[in-house]
């Protein structure tokens, strides 16, 4: 066979490299996929009782970057969609990201935003080197709301101390002083109008893309001559574990149906402290779909499965420092997304990273 571009991987990263390459190059490209189905992460299914749900976690889309929308909004209508996440501390559901509603609710307190600031000044700890995700809140919300919230969570998701993992971690959780209790605060948010295994199947709709599922990229590769490689899985598998196996964190998915309208208050509900899950996603709240059933999802974090979180510590990112080294030796290989890149990426930014990766590579061949 015969491709002047090969790509491993049909995720979001994968998909919209292909994507440009067919419409904008009129150029053929092959896609390699190992799993069964195109949308990597992002792939939703109807369970068999006809329900919607988001088969690897529940994922919403979110971005201030326009371009990145008005692309993708080419292969998908938009439910306007609000996220909103309670956190289940001390017999209490309350709101996630911390907000003045947050701390009201926590302390059964009145306080305005102003008054929240001070409150949260008072409790914060002076730390003197931020240097991971345990110094980050206790800088911002000090000891009590750290171990309310974030320590046994973090534990149960990461299978280590906040203390062990980098700044990155906790610091995407934003700490607002005002009464907004959306989870994102991004200008553009919504959720695919028929889901995002229908927008991935828009994508890829030109004859130019042949897609090969159900196939190890390393069993076929020999039979196929190409002069572009785009490489979107774990970069310790495509050197052979050459500098050892990079580490990362899976989640084991358990899915169950009920008969009733509603099982919970909001689309996700985290469990920082009980049980042995980290949250349960009810998928009818994030997609709008009328049903007299509805399933829910809860999440086990674990350290063997599927990859998806590259692990934050200085030892990991050491390591995958060696495999960088390696990928710069490369002359027609590019390593792109959340695996090959070994980083932690949002769907937006996996998305520009892959739109500007494509405008790299479409100067090069012209």
């Amino acid at each position: 066979m015969k491709f002047k571009y090969v790509i491993v991987g049909a995720g979001l990263a994968g998909l919209t490299v292909a994507e440009r390459i067919a419409n904008e190059l009129n150029e053929k490209v092959l896609v390699i996929e190992k799993r069964g189905h195109i949308g990597g992460n992002v792939y939703d299914s109807y369970n068999n009782d006809g329900i919607l749900i988001h088969n690897y976690g529940p994922h919403i889309f979110h971005t201030n970057d326009r371009e990145v929308y008005l692309y993708l909004s080419k292969f998908t209508k938009w439910n306007d969609f609000w996220h909103r996440v309670l956190t289940y501390v001390d017999g209490n559901l309350v709101p996630m990201p911390i907000t003045v509603e947050t701390i009201n609710k926590l302390y059964n307190l009145n306080l305005d935003c102003f008054q929240v600031e001070e409150f949260l000044k008072q409790q914060a700890e002076d730390i003197k080197e931020v240097k991971t995700s345990k110094d980050v809140a206790l800088s911002k919300v000090g000891q009590d709301i750290y171990e309310k919230i974030f320590e046994t969570y973090t534990k149960k998701q990461w299978g280590v101390d906040p203390g062990q993992l980098d700044t990155s971690v906790i610091s995407r959780i934003p700490i607002r002083l005002n009464r907004d209790t959306r989870y994102f605060a991004d200008k553009y948010q919504g959720m695919p109008s028929h889901g995002y295994t229908k927008m991935c199947e828009n994508m890829v709709a030109n004859k130019n893309i042949k897609i090969m599922l159900n196939t190890d990229y390393k069993e076929v590769m020999d039979q196929i001559d190409y002069d572009y490689l785009i490489y979107t899985g774990p970069t310790d598998e495509f050197y052979n574990y050459k500098h050892g196996k990079l580490a990362y964190r899976s989640i084991r998915f358990e899915f169950e149906t009920f008969d009733l309208e509603e099982y919970q208050e909001a689309p996700v509900v985290n469990y920082p402290n009980d049980y042995d899950y980290t949250r349960i996603t009810e998928f009818k709240k994030l997609t709008w779909q009328k049903h007299n059933k509805t399933t829910i999802c809860k999440e086990f974090p674990c350290a063997e499965g599927e990859p998806y979180y590259p692990f934050p510590t200085k030892d990991c990112k050491a390591q995958f420092a060696l495999y960088e080294e390696e990928m710069k030796k490369e002359t027609n290989v590019i390593f792109l997304g959340r695996l090959a890149e070994y980083r932690y990426y949002n769907m937006d930014a996996v998305v520009r990273r892959a739109l500007d990766v494509f405008k790299e590579l479409s100067n090069n061949v012209r």
